[in-house]
């Protein structure tokens, strides 16, 4: 008897799961679902993006999949994306509140904060502050110079020999986001930077892998001792360094004065009176944190990208460094408003960042109400994933799609163009608030090393291997370059 009513139980919970697993009336087609896990033994673990461009050849530009019971839908290609993120942006404008990261940042972070008072109230505040920081005598231009001393530096001293530039791209993006945030810099050695590296570079392996789907799907496992578990230790780490750092700025600072984006936070917290504020101070610890994250990982690995293909495309590396030569000629440094100059230069880190497609499935979006998109009707909550690489390598979006080209951003005269499929920060209301930051550190580190420096591939490193490692920031796999002082140097 109780072994009939056990079993009775198990079809019953099958049953169940089978249903909530069932897709709504008119909703986006994908492939078929498994109980409880759905359609999470489709993918690899290691890298799902194979995956999705496999589906999206079956299903079309809208599908959808399963994580666990919950429906999820993929956007692709220009026209997908474009209706969705921006035709309707408000509609896709919300996050999902199940996330690993948000129950690790006790839903203190404002990245993945859901689309309503605090979002917006943050969002302003960090695009006027960051606005602010950009000008004046400690503008962000002279913070991104006063970095280069050290790049450079570091350069020098391998001159003639094969160098890896993982730790100092990674190193200098941070220092320059830790000037703006903190109003300080670390040297490349020290146990802040390395610790913080490390946790971040730990978390974006996790952030969009199994494991984080695993954890959004089925609650039931939340309490075991899986890997997920890291994410929650390296964020509290990161956190405890942010305490540190917090009580010794505290101590120098001058209310109303502010030096950095931490001192323009404070000074937002002394003007809170009412209860209700969404500003406090561990928010800002968190806020502190998102911002570090996206400032540091997306810029130091496209800086990565770019300088592989560089230096094993010595021709196109020629051609900028014979640009950089001529409009530079007789001026100590270059400035951003030089770029207007440069129309070849501006094509090849577009095209970087094209090819780099740093953030491939850009941070998860969901709908803030019952909406629909390409003639499907999506339910409010539903989780949305824009696929970022399905638009940047487009057939008919791109003149050369595939492989390596600056012709993408160039047009028959030679000038530089931003075709509309150029989206590496995302689009809509949620797009990248570091984008500004992010331009002016790729194309002042990259002219200020290409007038300096030649860069090539080493004789006995053997083929160079473009595939990206994946994660939620995707990164080249670890390589080394010749580093040659230019003759005119």
């Amino acid at each position: 008897m109780f072994a009939s009513v056990i079993l009775l139980w198990i079809c019953v919970i099958f049953i169940t799961l089978q249903l909530k697993s069932r897709r709504p009336k008119n909703f986006p087609p994908g492939p078929p679902t498994l109980p409880i896990v759905g359609n999470l033994l489709h993918m690899s673990p290691e890298n799902p993006l194979k995956d999705f461009e496999r589906f999206r050849k079956s299903y079309g530009n809208v599908y959808s999949l399963y994580f666990g019971p919950k429906p999820a839908v993929v956007l692709n290609g220009m026209e997908a994306m474009k209706a969705a993120m921006v035709t309707k942006a408000t509609d896709f404008a919300g996050r999902p509140q199940d996330m690993l990261f948000n129950d690790a940042t006790r839903r203190n972070g404002v990245i993945l904060a859901d689309y309503g008072s605090t979002w917006k109230e943050h969002r302003r505040f960090a695009l006027m502050t960051l606005r602010n920081f950009g000008m004046g005598k400690n503008s962000m231009e002279d913070r991104i110079h006063g970095e280069m001393q050290y790049i450079t530096k570091t350069l020098e001293e391998s001159a003639g020999k094969s160098f890896s530039p993982q730790v100092m791209f990674h190193n200098a993006a941070s220092n320059i986001i830790c000037q703006v945030l903190f109003g300080t810099r670390f040297e490349y050695h020290d146990d802040f930077i390395k610790t913080i590296i490390r946790c971040f570079t730990d978390i974006a392996k996790i952030a969009n892998g199994p494991w984080s789907m695993l954890y959004a799907s089925i609650p039931m496992i939340r309490g075991l001792p899986l890997p997920f578990k890291k994410a929650f230790k390296n964020i509290e780490t990161c956190e405890n360094l942010m305490k540190v750092l917090l009580t010794e700025h505290k101590k120098t600072r001058v209310p109303g004065d502010p030096r950095d984006f931490v001192d323009c936070y404070l000074d937002e917290l002394d003007k809170v009176v009412e209860d209700g504020s969404s500003f406090t101070e561990d928010r800002m610890i968190m806020y502190a944190l998102d911002l570090y994250f996206a400032g540091t990982d997306t810029t130091s690995n496209t800086l990565l990208t770019g300088f592989l293909y560089l230096s094993t495309h010595p021709h196109i590396q020629e051609r900028c460094q014979q640009e950089i030569d001529s409009v530079l000629e007789g001026k100590d440094r270059v400035s951003f408003d030089d770029r207007h100059s440069m129309p070849f230069m501006q094509a090849v880190i577009h095209e970087v960042q094209r090819v780099a497609n740093t953030v491939p499935l850009s941070v998860f979006h969901c709908t803030t109400k019952d909406t629909e998109v390409m003639g499907y009707s999506v339910p409010r909550g539903t989780r949305i994933i824009p696929n970022l690489g399905s638009v940047l390598n487009e057939e008919g979006q791109w003149k050369h799609p595939h492989g390596f080209n600056p012709e993408n951003f160039l047009n028959d005269k030679g000038e530089f163009v931003k075709p509309e499929a150029f989206m590496p920060f995302s689009a809509g209301p949620r797009m990248c608030l570091g984008e500004s930051l992010a331009r002016m550190e790729l194309f002042l580190i990259m002219v200020t090393l290409l007038r300096k420096f030649k860069f090539s591939w080493p004789e006995d490193a053997g083929e160079p291997d473009y595939t990206p490692v994946y994660g939620v920031t995707q990164t080249p796999q670890p390589y080394s370059m010749k580093v040659q002082l230019r003759a005119a140097q």
